[in-house]
């Protein structure tokens, strides 16, 4: 899977850190790794292609969005379950969260994602992608502080990789001239 993704193309997706990702070191000291970048550059590939290659490797994954996550957590909350789900979300070795960023946070969302974060801080990886840069994480957090604790935990042992440039999914289209993303010229930058 990780073998499939086309660094040509995206060359800003660097490689020699993505191959030493594969090794899984990371995992072995519960680290975190970080995609960040516009739509389409290949973020949510990379965290896939990571995962399969733990499973191969004996290690467990979970994979959700972070909207299925948000939903999850206000489901949990109505039902009076969310501290059971936050010890299940901390079980996996690595836990994969993508598209941050796409949906915003409310309070009390955003204080169980902290929890969910804290407890797997140096005991578990986390993947995570966003389209946001780590400086606009307040908004979807909806509050400065907590986007700062999540990161603070996030960041403290971690991979950052900032990927900039087009969609593997419009790269085609712009190539017959039907697609013009000068307009989306904003990337997200650590």
């Amino acid at each position: 899977m990780l073998e499939d993704y086309d660094f040509e193309f995206q060359p800003s997706a660097n490689k020699r850190k993505i191959n030493e990702l594969k090794t899984l070191n990371f995992v072995e000291r519960s680290e975190n790794v970080i995609f960040l970048g516009p739509p389409g550059v290949g973020k949510t590939h990379l965290a896939v292609g990571l995962a399969v290659e733990a499973i191969k490797n004996g290690y467990t994954a979970y994979f959700l969005s972070a909207h299925e996550l948000i939903s999850m957590i206000k489901e949990n909350i109505a039902i009076g379950k969310i501290h059971r789900k936050i010890r299940t979300l901390t079980k996996p070795g690595i836990l994969i969260i993508d598209e941050v960023g796409y949906a915003g946070m409310d309070e009390e969302v955003a204080h169980y994602f902290f929890q969910i974060i804290s407890n797997r801080y140096e005991k578990s990886s986390i993947i995570l992608t966003s389209n946001k840069s780590y400086g606009s994480w307040g908004e979807v957090f909806g509050n400065n502080v907590v986007a700062t604790a999540i990161l603070d935990r996030l960041l403290h042992h971690s991979t950052t990789i900032n990927i900039k440039g087009d969609s593997f999914r419009i790269r085609e289209k712009k190539k017959a001239g039907f697609y013009d993303t000068s307009k989306f010229d904003e990337k997200p930058t650590v």
